[in-house]
């Protein structure tokens, strides 16, 4: 049973990229629909069970974005990882840290595969734990070695400045994370979505991973900016999951069912007329979760353990 220290240590970000791009080549990956139950409070409880020919797993984890208020995490539960042969109970993760560090290790393989430019800086706007993975993953992964930080919470977003510089990074903050979309070629939201956040366009030559918003209601990007993409740049969504959850591109009235998966770009389905497109205008990369990015890191831990 590993804690929130040991799961990230069996999941450095090198060995979670690979595996993720693994798994979008695995034929034998199966992922049945999420279960999300409504809990008081606009609390969410979800179930999300993946496997393939060797690994089986389960993650149980609630989201409660109030949580802070309260002095706990948004959130928490676990990942219960099995031999998809023996049905031997192989190991417990810790949900938090995997969620957190799977979603940032998918943006980075968003960006090797769509990024025009991987110099930075990045921008990251949201100074949470979505933030802090994210700006570790694209320090890891692209070799990113300038960050700027947006967050409502200054006291926030100058803790991560320090964690960025501790890490031997360039890092500043800035107070307005519309004007400094100007000078990032990289972008990260994640923010609360509890409302627009974001107004201004990315730089034709920006890539943007869009992470905060995984519901129909909550949003960080404004109809204008995403409609603005989508005529001019290039929309990619995690996978074919966004149709129910893409707050922002659903709000903006979007057909996310016509929009390119990540397993589309990885089988070079789409990748040739997304470079082309992403030539001319903005990349913009719509995560929402997905069981099957769970299943990659319990892969990835399994063989960190054997």
């Amino acid at each position: 049973m590993l804690d929130a220290a040991a799961t990230a240590l069996a999941l450095p970000y090198p060995s979670l990229i690979k595996a993720i791009r693994e798994l979008l080549l695995d034929p034998h990956v199966q992922v049945p629909p999420r279960q999300v139950l409504s809990l008081p409070n606009g609390g969410k409880l979800l179930v999300m069970p993946a496997s393939d020919r060797t690994v089986a797993m389960t993650k149980l984890i609630t989201y409660v974005g109030d949580n802070p208020a309260r002095g706990l995490p948004t959130i928490q539960g676990n990942i219960v990882v099995f031999d998809a042969l023996t049905g031997q109970h192989l190991s417990t993760l810790h949900g938090p840290t995997v969620t957190a560090r799977r979603t940032a290790a998918v943006s980075v393989v968003a960006a090797q595969l769509l990024a025009t430019r991987t110099d930075g800086p990045l921008l990251v706007v949201g100074a949470g734990v979505q933030g802090r993975s994210h700006l570790e993953a694209f320090h890891s992964g692209l070799g990113v070695q300038e960050v700027w930080v947006a967050s409502r919470s200054a006291a926030s977003a100058n803790a991560l400045v320090a964690h960025a510089q501790s890490m031997g990074m360039t890092a500043r903050r800035v107070d307005d994370p519309n004007a400094a979309l100007a000078h990032c070629p990289l972008v990260v939201s994640a923010t609360s979505a509890q409302e627009v956040a974001l107004h201004n366009n990315p730089r034709d030559d920006a890539f943007v991973a869009a992470v905060g918003a995984f519901t129909p209601l909550m949003v960080e990007w404004s109809a204008r900016v995403c409609q603005h993409v989508a005529a001019n740049g290039t929309l990619v969504v995690d996978t074919s999951d966004a149709v129910h959850e893409a707050g922002d591109l659903l709000q903006a009235h979007i057909d996310v069912a016509a929009l390119p998966t990540l397993a589309d770009v990885v089988h070079r389905e789409a990748l040739r007329s997304a470079q082309s497109q992403a030539s001319s205008g903005p990349v913009f990369f719509k995560s929402c979760g997905w069981g099957g990015w769970d299943l990659a890191a319990a892969r990835c831990v399994v063989a960190s353990l054997a």
